[in-house]
């Protein structure tokens, strides 16, 4: 495991970006699992006009790792929704070049991967209560790979869900699926990126153990090549 502590937000979205940039450019094709929500919102900021109509990125390939769909609607999800509207819309990466995951295919999205040649890298946040994907507390196991988690895993998913979608019950689903803990650490590397004073004590139970299903993200101090940038807030409670 690597750590570093960057002075702040912007900081820790500079040092991601340039990060990411780097595997962009390699020569040959490279596969990344990238994450939405609020965390790396600034880091897609500073990559989209960098990315905008350069041919050179035209090897990098994009896979979401967990996706909800929307009850009684076609099309994206909340998290290819997410993804589209931050950078693959902004950066206009061309859809050849995005893999999505959804309720329809996930069964099949492992060996997809492996047949793609594995995923180089995922960058993901990571959760109050250390969920990171969709390995929610309660929801699924170590072992587990790709899979769909029912909302009857956890008594408060409907609740969890339904602010995903924008509060309308009529959107509401009965599942999500998600990148389990052992497709996330078949990954070649992973980039954990954290911020905020939130986050801190988190952070220090994820680094400072043990690895508990309580903790979700704490198995991945287990992978051999595993990078977390966090800001000084964050880390604000590390040894």
């Amino acid at each position: 495991m690597k750590l570093v502590v960057a002075n702040d937000y912007q900081e820790m979205s500079e040092l991601a970006a340039s990060l990411l940039l780097s595997y962009m450019l390699r020569p040959q094709r490279v596969n990344l699992a990238i994450t939405a929500g609020s965390t790396p919102k600034r880091m897609y900021e500073l990559l989209a006009p960098r990315v905008k109509g350069h041919a050179e990125f035209a090897n990098a390939h994009y896979y979401n790792f967990d996706e909800i769909p929307y009850a009684g609607r076609s099309g994206y999800g909340v998290t290819m929704e997410n993804l589209h509207r931050m950078f693959f819309g902004p950066a206009a990466i061309p859809e050849r070049q995005l893999h999505v995951l959804n309720s329809d295919n996930y069964l099949q999205h492992d060996r997809r991967i492996a047949e793609d040649g594995g995923l180089d890298a995922i960058v993901m946040g990571v959760g109050a209560d250390g969920h990171f994907c969709g390995n929610l507390p309660g929801t699924t196991a170590f072992e587990d790979r790709t899979c769909r988690v029912p909302v009857s895993a956890r008594p408060d998913l409907a609740d969890i869900l339904l602010k995903e979608v924008g509060g309308r019950t009529e959107w509401l689903p009965d599942h999500y699926v998600t990148l389990g803990p052992a497709s996330v650490m078949a990954a070649k590397k992973l980039v954990l990126l954290v911020n905020g004073s939130h986050k801190a004590d988190i952070l220090r139970r994820i680094v400072s153990g043990p690895v508990e299903s309580g903790v979700p993200a704490s198995i991945l101090m287990l992978h051999p090549d595993l990078l977390i940038i966090a800001d000084r807030e964050a880390a604000a409670l590390l040894p």
